[in-house]
């Protein structure tokens, strides 16, 4: 059997792909590129013929596991559910560790982002909180404490 090589990226469909690239350029991430997709490799990966998109891949400074941001100009998109609560099925969040909480807290919410509940602590060892950001994207920022 193969075996993975290395963990490459998450896909998330949105529709404002502007938003949510500078959503997670102000967390931190690098935009490595932007570019539209179609044709047969599309439409044989994803299955959907005639598929036209428009993607943004980010990564945080210095490499490692990216965002692939994705905007469907054909088909329309299909609307998933912005408000979803982390027992609903589907992708729950994506998370980044991050020196200061409190402060990435803050500046999200300066920037019209809220909490999905509140900053938890677990034991001495993480702080975490969830972050709605644009689109309903669920984004989970941990502190490493202890």
């Amino acid at each position: 059997m193969a075996h993975i090589k290395s963990f490459d990226h998450v896909g998330i469909t949105v529709d404002d792909l502007d938003a949510a690239t500078a959503f997670f350029v102000g967390l931190g991430l690098e935009l490595e590129g932007r570019t539209f997709m179609e044709g047969e490799f599309l439409d044989t990966v994803c299955g959907i013929p005639d598929a036209r998109t428009e993607v943004a891949v980010l990564r945080p400074p210095g490499g490692g596991t990216g965002i692939e941001l994705g905007r469907f100009v054909r088909p329309d998109h299909v609307p998933g559910s912005p408000d979803a609560m982390a027992n609903e099925l589907g992708m729950r969040n994506v998370c980044f560790e991050v020196a200061d909480l409190q402060a990435m807290v803050d500046g999200l919410a300066a920037d019209g982002y809220g909490l999905v509940g509140g900053i938890g602590q677990h034991e001495n060892s993480w702080r975490m909180a969830y972050v709605r950001g644009p689109e309903g994207i669920v984004v989970a920022l941990a502190e490493r404490i202890g």
